[in-house]
């Protein structure tokens, strides 16, 4: 699975990155590398990118996860004070 988590982060990084330049410039690389919107070749890179950000959604459920445990280990370390006594 981190191979497949790694094609997809890097996927999504160029997606992102094109439309950087599609933004600023009006120059989609994509398009200029694998010959136009319209070629096979593009279709496929916009397709894969695309699924690619799909696949990324997992990465919220990790981020939560990760940031819950955070909390819960951080409260654990959390000397008590005389207002936390009852």
């Amino acid at each position: 699975m981190k191979a497949l988590d790694m094609i997809a982060l890097a996927l999504v990084i160029i997606g992102g990155l094109n439309w950087l330049l599609v933004g600023l410039f009006e120059f989609d690389l994509v398009a200029s590398i694998f010959g136009g919107q319209d070629a096979i070749l593009s279709k496929i890179i916009y397709i894969l990118v695309g699924l690619s950000a799909l696949y990324s959604l997992k990465f919220f459920a990790y981020i939560n996860n990760y940031y819950d445990a955070r909390i819960v280990r951080d409260d654990k370390r959390r000397p008590e004070t005389e207002h936390d006594v009852r």
